[in-house]
């Protein structure tokens, strides 16, 4: 096991290099500004589409702009806002914050790119039905000639999608909050049946495709931010004092680096602290990795810019809210100093310090609720990739494979799982920013003629 967790790890290493740190955050600060700025231009337009205005039943796609964000937003939002943030804060200190703050500002813009381009170009699938995503992105806006590109976006989404992380963190909460007091020794048969039922719960969800993953998502996901929120809000306002400080140090430690105990970046540690909050971000909201694209893309819209523009809200709910809590949570109870623990266990323990024996219950509410959907989210990228490589009516094999997963995930350690999804993450993130990058002059010739139409009927209202 221990040869295993090695080579995954050096894989993880290998792929997370210094290109794809370029290709992320300088694919994304380009995007940025050759948009000149249009993530924060359009912000509150983006909402006014995102309470229903401007829907209209008669397009095409499967599920509305809301079900799309809170479909994407299940698999976003979730472990790696809870766990994926405590990993960060042991690893690389409060500074790790910092630049996954600044992944999620690029990446608000490369998402409005890539789910843009998932309803621009959205193809069909082997069944003749319409489907959005990378894949289909890359197919049909730069030719059948850069179809190797997409195949190999759809092989490595096969290993990307699955959910061992989510199920991983979830078995370990549950075994730490909920079995260890009450004096049941977690084993890895314990682990094993924490497996099987979510196998079971995950059957029931899943194999309704897209309709019932996003009902399901629209009303678990919201319910769960909005409670998460709330607990956080208390933690922050019993430690009020020690939020400042936390904020300053977030920023400073960002450029100092005194607190990281990861592997160097070119020679220095501070590069190592870049990678890791880049990583953390990009696990956290996805943003140029590909899957949200996939759930856009099964918008019901004819406006492809309406459709980036609601994703961009992703990353900024998702990174500079949902993540920012959590960090904020974890250093002003001082827990990131005192305790032992890692991943959701250290979230735990903030949670136990401001909500005296019931805290970690309720961290476990949320954390259930989050990773459960994130599991519903994830099987139907896998799905569409598996749909893609050989043909719509085999794409259901894909789910026995995902479930499977679930069992490797509820019993396989922390590290081996982590590095295993972010080299997997990585190499989907390559085909996604090059074919964007490439399609980034169709996005704003299209961006400039919706916004021309918008400006003109505002005047003729």
């Amino acid at each position: 096991m221990s040869q295993i967790d090695q080579l995954i790890s050096d894989f993880a290493s290998f792929v997370w290099g210094f290109p794809l740190l370029i290709l992320l955050v300088g694919g994304g600060l380009f995007l940025l500004f050759m948009s000149k700025m249009i993530s924060f231009r359009y912000l509150f337009h983006s909402i006014n589409i995102l309470r229903g205005k401007y829907d209209d039943e008669q397009s095409e796609g499967e599920i509305s702009h809301f079900a799309a964000l809170t479909t994407a937003l299940s698999s976003t939002i979730g472990m790696g806002n809870i766990a994926g943030v405590a990993v960060a804060i042991t690893i690389g200190g409060p500074g790790a914050i910092f630049w996954m703050w600044v992944s999620g500002l690029i990446g608000m813009c490369t998402k409005f790119f890539t789910c843009t381009l998932s309803i621009l170009y959205r193809g069909k699938d082997s069944a003749g039905r319409v489907q959005g995503g990378p894949m289909y992105f890359i197919v049909e806006g730069l030719g059948k000639k850069w179809k190797p590109l997409a195949i190999f976006f759809s092989l490595a989404g096969l290993i990307g999608a699955l959910p061992v992380f989510n199920v991983n963190q979830l078995t370990q909460a549950v075994g730490d909050i909920l079995l260890a007091p009450q004096g049941i020794e977690v084993t890895t048969s314990v682990n094993a049946t924490i497996g099987i039922i979510l196998i079971l719960i995950t059957c029931v969800v899943i194999f309704g495709g897209i309709k019932r993953i996003s009902d399901t998502a629209t009303k678990l996901v919201p319910t769960m931010v909005v409670l998460y929120f709330l607990l956080v809000v208390v933690i922050l306002i019993a430690n009020y004092e020690q939020v400042p400080h936390y904020l300053s140090l977030i920023i400073t430690d960002a450029f100092a680096a005194e607190h990281y105990s990861g592997d160097p970046l070119l020679g220095g540690m501070l590069g190592g602290l870049i990678l890791l909050g880049i990583r953390r971000g990009a696990f956290s909201n996805e943003a140029g990795i590909g899957t949200a694209p996939m759930a856009h893309g099964a918008a019901k819209t004819n406006e492809p810019i309406r459709e980036g523009l609601v994703a961009m809200l992703g990353p900024a709910i998702d990174t500079l809210v949902v993540c920012t809590l959590t960090a904020l949570a974890i250093l002003v109870t001082d827990t990131w100093l005192t305790s032992d623990s890692n991943g959701v266990s250290l979230t735990a323990s903030a949670f136990s310090d401001v909500f005296h024996g019931f805290g970690p219950y309720l961290l476990l509410l949320c954390v259930a609720v989050f990773s459960i959907s994130s599991l519903f989210s994830f099987s139907y990228y896998g799905t569409k990739c598996l749909s893609f490589l050989i043909g719509a009516d085999k794409a259901h094999w894909y789910n026995y494979f995902y479930i499977a997963s679930i069992m490797i995930g509820a019993t396989f350690s922390l590290d081996a799982i982590i590095n295993l999804i972010d080299g997997f993450y990585a190499l989907m993130a390559f085909p996604t920013m090059i074919a964007t990058i490439l399609l980034s002059k169709k996005v704003l010739a299209k961006a400039k003629d919706y916004f021309r139409r918008m400006q003109a009927q505002k005047e003729l209202k």
